[in-house]
């Protein structure tokens, strides 16, 4: 009897052969089928792809499935969740049937209604966070042993139906009413239609739990909207360049690379020196000047885009009645000529417009420049007066700590000091050289603290002004440039149309 050998499939990986050929055998049947053949299927153009029962190993080339709203890649030997990244519109999601361990690399599908991963070897519900708008979600036969997972799907507030069926944690007596009363908006669980009575049970057995678990989410739901405050606050600030300058920051900062710091500030009667100080109110002003000024541009090549654009119409029209009066009095030399003239007129107005478009920009770029210039040198007066407000207190601070230091050193020397001091402080009371070196080299470096923040913030507003306004000259010269490129192609292409109709009139 002759042996039977069977051949297993090798994995593959999703390559662009597997999208032609998916792609082909999706595509409409008749005489839309055969107009979709003779155009080509664009990829972002696929709404709906099917993957499923291809032996797929590993998800490459998605990428530029942009519009896809309906992916099945169910039925595969998938290990991992990756490729998916630019699949922003996605809705429905297939995964079933796979070989998936962990839940990931769906951070980007924000869209996502309905998930599957229906029977793979996931054990723990996580990184699902960004898919709020998931409405169903079937994780079913999977290997997930805990039941507290399920409290991970409370903040699924649209989530309506669940299916867990075939998790080891469905055995548990207690499973149905636990998933109920940790999901009060669930609608059907494990395909069933859940009744209001058992929900209602199941709310009372957990009363006490659930509310625990709600005051927990309320507090990480304040402390995140905190965080969230802070983090918005923090970018105003950054956009203002004072960042971690309304605080103890800077003053943190001072100490924070002192190694005599912790020593001297166990000394009697030393305290903290420098105060938050306000400098919001200029970038407000700043603000207010860019969007201002952007605004104006916008309206003057606006107003006078719409100027060319009636022009253009004009003699488009007037184009149109004389060519069709060629085949009325069959002047056609004439007429050429005619429409020539005008189009070099036409083209001639054209460049005038932009050339005064141009100049009105120009006016308003320099003005501007002088406004913001003007601006940038206040904010850069007003944050060195504060600075050297900061090296002031920092060299009064200085004093009082020198001053403090050698009374101390004095009473040491006496055995007159009444306060106990560990040994590493009464290590500096030797003598008086090593006493003011100690002090001294702490004040320079609060000072070399002092100088770099300031460096710093000048360095940024000079460099967001240079860069400000490079990028506006950039943007006037490419746009100028794109608008004498239309002006020059329009007329070309006019007088390409008049040549073809002379030579056919030859011919």
């Amino acid at each position: 009897m002759a042996e039977i050998s069977w051949k297993r499939e090798q994995p593959k990986v999703v390559d662009e052969e597997m999208l032609q050929q998916a792609m082909e055998e999706q595509r409409p049947h008749g005489q839309a089928g055969e107009i979709a053949k003779k155009e080509g299927i664009q990829y972002e153009e696929v709404l709906h792809l099917q993957l499923e029962y291809k032996n797929i190993l590993k998800i490459y080339h998605l990428c530029y499935f942009t519009s896809l709203t309906k992916l099945q890649l169910n039925n595969n030997v998938i290990e991992k969740i990756e490729g998916l990244e630019n699949l922003t519109n996605l809705l429905w999601l297939d995964l079933s049937f796979n070989n998936i361990k962990a839940i990931e690399g769906l951070d980007t599908l924000v869209k996502l209604q309905d998930l599957s991963l229906f029977n793979n070897r996931v054990s723990v519900i996580e990184n699902l966070d960004a898919l709020r708008n998931l409405n169903i979600l079937s994780i079913g036969n999977n290997a997930i042993a805990q039941l507290d997972n399920v409290i991970y799907l409370r903040k699924f507030k649209n989530l309506r139906t669940l299916n867990l069926a075939g998790n080891p944690f469905c055995d548990e007596e207690r499973y149905k009413i636990f998933v109920m009363a940790n999901l009060p908006h669930l609608v059907y669980l494990d395909y069933r239609l859940l009744d209001e009575q058992t929900r209602e049970m199941a709310i009372t057995k957990y009363q006490y739990a659930i509310e625990e678990i709600q005051q927990n989410e309320q507090q990480e739901q304040q402390a995140m909207e905190a965080q969230r405050i802070s983090n918005q606050e923090l970018q105003l600030h950054k956009d203002a360049f004072v960042e971690f300058l309304n605080g103890p920051q800077l003053f943190n900062s001072m100490f924070s690379d002192d190694p005599d710091a912790d020593v001297l500030a166990l000394l009697p009667g030393m305290t903290a020196l420098l105060e938050s100080y306000p400098c919001l109110s200029q970038h407000m002003q700043r603000t207010a000047e860019v969007e201002c000024f952007f605004a104006c541009n916008r309206k003057a090549a606006a107003d006078n885009q719409q100027r060319a654009a009636q022009i253009a119409a004009d003699f488009e029209s007037s184009r149109r009645q004389r060519i069709a009066k060629i085949a009325d009095d069959g002047l056609l030399e004439d007429h050429i000529s005619t429409c020539t003239e005008e189009l070099n007129k036409l083209s001639e107005t054209l460049m005038s417009l932009e050339v005064e478009l141009v100049d009105q920009l120009e006016d308003t770029i320099k003005d501007f420049d002088g406004n913001i210039s003007e601006m940038v040198v206040g904010f850069i007066e007003y944050v060195q007066g504060i600075f050297a407000q900061c090296r002031d207190l920092e060299n009064e601070h200085h004093e009082k700590q020198l001053e403090i230091a050698l009374a101390t050193l004095e009473k040491v020397a006496k055995n007159e000091l009444e306060e106990e001091m560990p040994d590493d402080v009464l290590m500096l009371f030797v003598d008086k050289d090593t006493v003011t070196n100690a002090v001294s080299a702490s004040h320079d470096t609060h000072l070399l603290k002092i100088d770099n923040r300031e460096d710093e913030l000048l360095t940024r507003i000079r460099s967001w002004r240079g860069g400000l306004l490079k990028t506006i000259n950039n943007e006037e010269l490419t746009r100028n440039r794109k608008r004498i490129s239309e002006i020059r192609s329009y007329v070309s292409y006019g007088k390409n149309q008049l040549e073809d109709m002379q030579f056919s009139e030859n011919q």
